[in-house]
């Protein structure tokens, strides 16, 4: 669409085209009437920061996720989608493979009369480390989006590398502050399999799953979206994606304070292995199915691994669990005075800065 604009004998042209840059200002606004959020001036800043992102991205969809705060410098993270085709150039990480001890012959250590002395048997560990299970695919489950950080608004943005189950999995045994360096190691036990900013990847993953949520009937399922089969295995919990209801005309804030059924999960939940989708560590593939009997009879003493499933998507918040006897979600109205002109505020008491806020709109 083109808009032109006559002053005087001077004609402006200007295009108006659809971006991916988010209208942070908006979102700002309500979350001021909230009494949480950033201030007006860093979250212009912000904005044209994205605004440079997608200028340099082949980015379909970006989204302002949020900012974490750290001991020497604080993250802003922006949560985008590339564009269908574009190459997203995956930078994949070079997995590190436990090499086994190189065999060395024992040589007996030969005593003052020349006589050979017989060395001190060591058992060999009959135990065997779990298989590590495959990252799930791009545009899928906990890698369905990308991520880049920056320090300050002008600062280039770094892409984070996409998550693993193994990160996820220790990430929930460590608590760590963040330094506001990608490359600095972490050190903790159990130990995690990564630097910071595979560690930052994983807590984002984490904190999306348990606080991105929506109206109740904001979002619905496509059409054709899951079958009947998925259904029955997965417990509704295979669905990856929803779309955004055209029919949709609100609730009242009053009622959105009042119930948590009336808000719903919209990414899907992290299984205790570290994936959306549950995959079976014990499974063999082709190649390994073509080994010899050793390795079987091997494997004849491993427990079979239990199916994990979770919660479907669109899951109300009022199914959510406990947090040590207190509710997991907080709600409120940003105006008790004007409840008319208020907006409904939903905070969460699991992850502590994670808000929500419904206009009724």
């Amino acid at each position: 669409m083109e808009k032109v604009a006559y002053t005087g004998s001077k004609v402006f042209s200007h295009l108006i085209l659809e971006t991916a840059v988010p209208n942070i200002m908006e979102a700002a606004f309500y979350f001021e009437q909230a009494g949480v959020g950033l201030s007006s001036d860093e979250s212009f800043r912000i904005f044209v920061a994205l605004k440079q992102l997608v200028e340099q991205q082949p980015i379909h969809t970006c989204r302002f996720w949020g900012k974490i705060l750290g001991l020497g410098g604080n993250y802003l993270v922006a949560e985008v989608e590339f564009r269908e085709g574009e190459e997203e150039g995956e930078e994949e990480e070079t997995e590190e493979t436990a090499e086994g001890g190189e065999a060395t012959e024992a040589h007996g250590e030969e005593g003052e009369e020349g006589e050979e002395t017989v060395p001190d048997i060591v058992p060999t560990p009959t135990w065997k480390p779990p298989p590590a299970l495959p990252k799930e695919e791009n545009r899928s489950g906990t890698n369905k989006y990308l991520y880049f950080v920056c320090n300050e608004p002008g600062r280039p943005w770094t892409r984070l590398p996409p998550v693993t189950p193994s990160q996820i999995v220790q990430a929930r045994k460590i608590k760590k502050f963040f330094t506001g360096r990608l490359d600095a190691p972490v050190i903790s036990y159990p130990p995690f399999p990564g630097n910071e900013a595979n560690y930052l990847r994983a807590q984002i993953a984490r904190i999306s799953a348990a606080t991105h949520v929506s109206p109740l009937g904001f979002y619905q399922f496509g059409e054709e979206e899951g079958d009947e089969e998925d259904e029955d295995e997965e417990g509704g919990a295979g669905r990856d994606s929803y779309e955004e209801n055209p029919d949709f005309e609100g609730i009242p804030v009053l009622e959105m304070v009042d119930s948590m059924a009336n808000w719903v999960h919209h990414t899907r939940h992290i299984l205790p292995q570290g994936r959306c989708t549950w995959v079976n560590p014990l499974q063999k593939t082709e190649e390994e199915e073509e080994l010899g009997e050793e390795e079987e009879k091997a494997d004849e003493g491993i427990e079979e691994v239990e199916h994990e499933i979770g919660p479907p998507l669109l899951t109300p918040l009022s199914e959510d669990a406990e947090i040590m006897h207190m509710s997991p979600w907080t709600a409120r109205l940003s105006c008790s005075i004007c409840p008319q002109y208020s907006v409904a505020v939903v905070r969460s008491n699991l992850w502590p800065g994670a808000y929500a806020y419904a206009s009724g709109k």
